[in-house]
């Protein structure tokens, strides 16, 4: 995959920063799933909350506010605005 440096995973986009999803590295039954939450390329997407260290992120996507574990907020790469 080439990115331009704006692109960064979801667990980097700091509290209140938006961005555009990028892409979302994952099997076919969690891309499905995510797309079931709204949570697709070319989405905007925004960081509300995000727990120190390997805590939950807290997101706005769709005008719905979902909580992800950073494992899965760790597979969507976004880029920052």
């Amino acid at each position: 995959m080439n990115h331009n440096e704006k692109t960064v995973i979801l667990t980097e986009v700091k509290e209140g920063q938006t961005g555009i999803i990028v892409s979302v590295l994952s099997g076919r039954k969690l891309l499905k799933r995510l797309a079931d939450l709204g949570i697709t390329t070319g989405t905007e997407i925004k960081v509300s909350r995000k727990s120190l260290f390997s805590g939950p992120v807290q997101i706005e996507v769709c005008g719905s506010k979902l909580v992800l574990g950073r494992g899965l907020a760790s597979k969507i790469l976004v880029e920052a605005k």
